[in-house]
């Protein structure tokens, strides 16, 4: 009798103990993407870089880099690219020594350093902008795609470049304008979008309100990584980001963070880690100034990787053929993303969050 008792106990409990908990749905800041820095540079002309290795070595070196065009970039995995944009409202400002006429034109130019480093794979916000919405829409189901922003007002007249236009208030309303002009309805996903009902963004993303990770397929985050006083005065009076379309670099405690940029892995590891583990997103670096690759030092990149960033940008996604060794940054696997190395989503798997373009 006490044996048939036993097997019935053991049967009525086999269900529970067979129970595995249910895996909650994927978010956007689950994952682990590779991105490009400056993502619309080309190379120099080597009369200039000529000129500028004469009176500096290391800046030269540390300008020496270029990029394939931004379609070949997301089709080679690429799920962040960063833009530097120049305030130009009337046209004309930065088309001294130019014989582009799209400098010409009134809007945001993307320039590196305007009249000096000034070669460009799309010289007009808009045309970079064109140029990813549409490759996102024959792609509609890849992870979500950040846009990293920098606002060039730098003074480079006594240098031999250009002075950039300051970002004022009227600046700053206009970047907003034109990117939701370029970009489909629907395609951003907004500080609004992830604050919700929540009193402020940073609440929102202290509670894991990213969209999911499908509601967040073929979509974009813009991120504005700038000085504390540019992302002041881009956020206004705000209490979080209401009605902006940027996410902003900030510090952790701000009513308004969300995003964080964190360049160097090595010395900011255990930060990054927190960070991701505690909700934000975090952009990091692979490699800066092209000093990894020519040294071929890995050690950055595979900090990076361990950091847990959502976000690794690098200026190689694929090896400069000038220096030995091969240096180039692609996910372990050679995935187009992975699963988050820090945050362990439950039920996720690495192969099956993106394939590859063929």
């Amino acid at each position: 009798m006490k044996w048939a008792i036993g097997l019935a106990i053991v049967a009525l409990a086999a269900p529970f103990a067979l129970a595995r908990p249910k895996p909650a749905p994927l978010r956007s800041n689950d994952i682990s993407v590779v991105g490009t820095h400056n993502s619309y540079k080309q190379a120099m002309p080597a009369a200039t870089m000529a000129a500028i290795r004469a009176m500096s070595v290391s800046i030269a070196d540390s300008l020496d880099y270029a990029h394939r065009p931004l379609t070949e970039q997301l089709d080679a995995g690429a799920r962040q690219l960063e833009i530097d944009v120049n305030y130009d409202p009337v046209g004309e400002h930065y088309a001294r020594r130019s014989t582009d006429p799209k400098l010409m034109q009134p809007g945001f130019k993307v320039l590196h350093i305007p009249a000096i480093d000034n070669a460009s794979s799309c010289v007009l916000l808009r045309e970079c902008l064109g140029i990813i919405a549409r490759w996102s829409a024959a792609h509609p189901t890849h992870v979500p795609i950040m846009l990293l922003f920098n606002a060039k007002d730098e003074q480079y007249a006594a240098r031999g470049g250009i002075d950039a236009l300051p970002f004022d208030a009227a600046a700053w309303d206009a970047l907003d304008a034109e990117i939701r002009a370029a970009m489909p309805a629907g395609s951003i996903i907004t500080p609004d979008e992830v604050q919700g009902r929540y009193p402020t963004l940073r609440d929102a993303v202290r509670a894991n309100h990213w969209p999911t990770l499908d509601k967040a397929r073929g979509r974009f985050l813009f991120v504005l990584d700038e000085t504390p006083e540019k992302v002041a005065a881009y956020r206004g009076a705000r209490h979080s980001l209401e009605g902006r379309v940027f996410f902003i670099n900030t510090d952790e405690d701000s009513p308004a963070a969300a995003y964080l940029t964190l360049n160097d892995p090595l010395a900011e590891g255990e930060r990054i880690k927190r960070d991701v583990a505690g909700g934000y997103l975090v952009r990091t670096r692979a490699d800066a100034d092209t000093k990894e690759a020519r040294a071929h030092d890995p050690r950055r990149r595979e900090a990076a990787f361990a950091s847990g960033a959502q976000y690794v940008s690098t200026d190689y996604l694929w090896p400069d053929q000038r220096f030995a060794g091969g240096y180039r940054v692609t996910l372990p696997g050679g995935d187009v993303a992975r699963c988050n190395p820090v945050r362990k989503p439950l039920g996720c798997r690495d192969g099956a969050l993106e394939p590859r373009v063929k």
